[in-house]
């Protein structure tokens, strides 16, 4: 599993892709430092850039292109067949790969926001923030790296449900926030340091358990897919 662990963080860090997901975390931080200095309200710029920005945006595009990145990419350039042909089961070919997916965006993403959390209101809602946040990681790169799995599409399909799903239908049927990752973290964030900053009809034990269901569960379908390839590469 290390080899495999190597491997992934080696490639994920050597391809393009890394580099896109720098300037969102920075656009991240870089309005909150602005709204701090210029003396603005929090209860003005806090709901915007932490939730509609950092947890709307930031965390699942972040990892969206690592979650798709780290097991879609070697099978799109063809090199995923040196990985199925070592009589590995398929478990640790996926375990290793979501631990790298979810360290590297939860370590992306945890850091401005606890940045920008402290700025809004305190040390203790950064904190909460970057918590939740990494549990989001978790739960957002176990369903993209599923997503990469079950179809030839994964960027689109997974845009389609952060923009579509949790950024539109969110915002209007509250229905559709039962499975909503982003309203998650957004639960769990604010159980852990209640501001007022934070908003949503989740309640904790929902977020918890789903949390954990969307985790495990794609994370099992993924290493399913998984079996089904060939060592070509292709699903049989």
């Amino acid at each position: 599993m290390s080899t495999v662990t190597w491997i992934t963080a080696r490639g994920l860090f050597g391809r393009r892709r890394f580099l896109l997901l720098l300037p969102l975390p920075l656009v991240l931080l870089g309005l909150a430092v602005l709204c701090r200095s210029l003396g603005v309200d929090p209860r003005q710029w806090a709901p915007a850039v932490l939730v509609g920005l950092g947890l709307a945006v930031v965390l699942p595009v972040v990892a969206l292109i690592i979650g798709t990145g780290v097991l879609g990419a070697e099978i799109d350039d063809g090199t995923v067949v040196h990985i199925l042909t070592k009589p590995l089961p398929r478990w640790q070919i996926v375990l290793p790969k979501l631990a790298v997916s979810a360290g590297v965006t939860a370590a992306t993403v945890a850091v401005p926001l606890y940045v920008a959390g402290v700025l809004a209101d305190s040390v203790r809602l950064g904190l909460a923030l970057a918590f939740a946040g990494a549990l989001g990681a978790l739960a957002y790169s176990a369903f993209f790296l599923a997503l990469s799995l079950v179809t030839r599409r994964p960027v689109l399909l997974g845009l389609v449900y952060v923009l579509i799903w949790e950024g539109l239908l969110g915002n209007f049927v509250s229905g559709t926030k039962v499975l909503s990752i982003q309203q998650y973290v957004i639960a769990l964030a604010d159980r852990i340091a209640p501001t007022g900053l934070l908003e949503t009809t989740v309640s904790v034990p929902v977020a918890s358990v789903m949390t954990a269901l969307v985790s495990i569960g794609f994370t099992v379908l993924a290493i399913d897919r998984l079996r089904s390839f060939s060592v070509a590469g292709e699903t049989s």
